[in-house]
């Protein structure tokens, strides 16, 4: 995944410290839907900078796509698979049931996601790097 980022500041340990303007569903369009009203607020993270890119420049920032996708399997589709697991597997003692250990499922694959996040924020967060400065 690539983004684009202002370096802040640089660090004796050769990483950067960049500002990312936050990504959303919403294309911040308000005048065209005035919903949430909201304003995005920017990302800051400490980034390894092999190009040596300097403090106020912009650059274009990586992270490895094979971690997004292990992240967004686990996050979206363990707790929706679990959920029509949980229904199919308890449609037999009716409906309601079916219903009950459904929804039960689909919280209980949001759980492995709360653990990995956890784990993320332990060990320093997922890896970006500094790839191309403009």
């Amino acid at each position: 995944m690539k983004q684009i980022a202002t370096v802040e500041k640089l660090r004796q340990d050769g990483r950067a410290e960049i500002v990312v303007a936050r990504q959303s569903a919403c294309a911040h369009d308000c005048h065209e839907c005035a919903g949430c009203g909201g304003t995005a607020a920017p990302i800051r993270a400490l980034v390894d900078n092999p190009i040596g890119a300097q403090a106020g420049q912009k650059v274009v920032v990586e992270s490895s796509s094979r971690q997004i996708f292990g992240v967004i399997l686990l996050v979206y589709m363990l707790p929706v698979v679990l959920f029509f697991l949980g229904y199919f597997a308890a449609s037999s003692f009716g409906s309601a049931v079916a219903v009950a250990v459904a929804v039960l499922a689909f919280f209980a694959g949001i759980v492995p996601a709360i653990l990995y996040d956890r784990s993320v924020r332990r060990s320093g967060g997922m890896t970006f790097t500094i790839v191309q400065s403009f």
